[in-house]
């Protein structure tokens, strides 16, 4: 809309949406399957749950934390971020999810994706099995 300005909340969710898109990227292109990209329900929100094609296959339930560099180095590195009460809130989600779809089933697992936009550059951190001991 002309004359609107962007707010620093509409840039925020712009920032999340491309790392977002990223990782979505990412992991189809190491040929996982996404099942649901920001699905949401009353207990918030899933950033992506994808299929991996393990065997048997896995149900993985990634959160996506994306951050702007505008020093040399963030306060707190993205994945750290994640805590324990977030992990359980993944918990909560999940079980969510699963029972609005009861066809897909297989090993649970919970993940983290971190991409940090610095200008033109991308970089992309991958965690496996977030455990919540933080």
């Amino acid at each position: 809309m002309p004359g609107v300005k962007t707010t620093r909340m509409d840039e925020r969710r712009a920032l999340g949406a491309l790392g977002e898109q990223l990782v979505a990227e990412q992991i189809q292109n190491w040929g996982w399957e996404i099942l649901a990209r920001n699905w949401r329900c009353r207990f918030g929100e899933l950033d992506i749950v994808a299929r991996e094609p393990s065997s048997p296959p896995t149900l993985v339930f990634i959160e996506v934390k994306t951050r702007r560099r505008y020093r040399e180095e963030l306060a707190v590195p993205p994945l750290d971020a994640i805590t324990v009460k977030k992990v359980r809130k993944l918990h909560e989600l999940a079980f969510a999810w699963m029972s609005d779809n009861p066809g897909a089933r297989g090993k649970v697992r919970f993940d983290a994706a971190a991409v940090i936009v610095d200008q033109d550059k991308r970089e992309f951190e991958y965690r496996r099995g977030l455990d919540g001991g933080r």
